[in-house]
Parts: structure tokens; C-alpha cells; sequence
């Protein structure tokens, strides 16, 4: 499997969990299809350099390379090439992705309610003798 490849992959599992989208193929126009709209490009765009580890400026963006899976790939290796294997970054940012998942999981299932905290005891009211 060629890199853009993996990196295809990366971001169908982006669409389906950020996005909630299913992509039906790595050629789909997503805009000509009306897959994605604009708000959904932003969070795209904010997705895309969260998990890959780059910053992208709005003047370097033509939306043609947006337009499909293949062309958000060729985007994302274009940008990731300079540090080191494509894949080895693919692989750490996965794992760090998933980690940070398990983490904001573990921490929502952490959380109790206030009612259970000890701060939420029932104020003490002064006596009637006391006034």
C-alpha cells in the first residue's frame, strides 16, 4: 500500500468520526455531491492539521485539492514530506490520536456528579437562638 494510500485511510476514519460523513470513495467530489458543506471544510481543515501535525494557511489552499479524498491525501504528503517517513508520522499521530481518545474517555467516565462531591454538603444555617 503506497503512503497516500494510508493516508487516504486516515481520513475516511476523520470523515466518519469528526465529521460523521462516509465518503463512498477516494474520488467522490465532495462538494459536487454536497457531501461537505461549508461549515463542515472549516472543522475539515481543523481536523486535518490537528491529526497530521500541520499548520495550513488559508492563501495555500485551493479548494481543488479538496475536493476528493485523493486530493486531501496528495495535500497531506505534500505537507508531511519534509519530516521524516510518511508513514512513521501516520503511525505516531494514529497512536497519539487514539491515546488521547482513550484519555478524554477515561476522564468522562471519571467525572461524578456535584451532588456526590463533599462541597455540595447542605449549607449550615444559623440557629434561631443565635439571632
Amino acid at each position: 500500500m503506497t503512503e497516500t494510500n494510508a493516508i487516504v485511510r486516515r481520513l475516511g476514519a476523520l470523515f466518519v468520526e469528526s465529521l460523521h460523513i462516509e465518503v463512498p470513495s477516494a474520488d467522490t467530489d465532495l462538494f459536487e455531491t454536497g457531501i461537505l458543506d461549508s461549515l463542515q471544510l472549516v472543522e475539515l481543515l481543523v481536523q486535518i492539521e490537528q491529526r497530521f501535525g500541520f499548520k495550513m494557511k488559508i492563501d495555500d489552499i485551493d479548494l481543488d485539492d479538496l475536493r476528493t479524498l485523493e486530493g486531501i491525501a496528495r495535500l497531506v504528503a505534500a505537507r508531511t514530506a519534509g519530516a521524516g517517513t510518511q508513514t512513521a508520522q501516520l503511525l505516531s499521530l494514529e497512536a497519539r490520536h487514539a491515546a488521547a481518545n482513550q484519555n478524554q474517555e477515561g476522564n468522562r467516565a471519571g467525572l461524578r456528579s456535584r451532588d456526590t462531591e463533599p462541597w455540595t454538603a447542605e449549607p449550615q444555617l444559623p440557629s434561631r437562638s443565635a439571632r
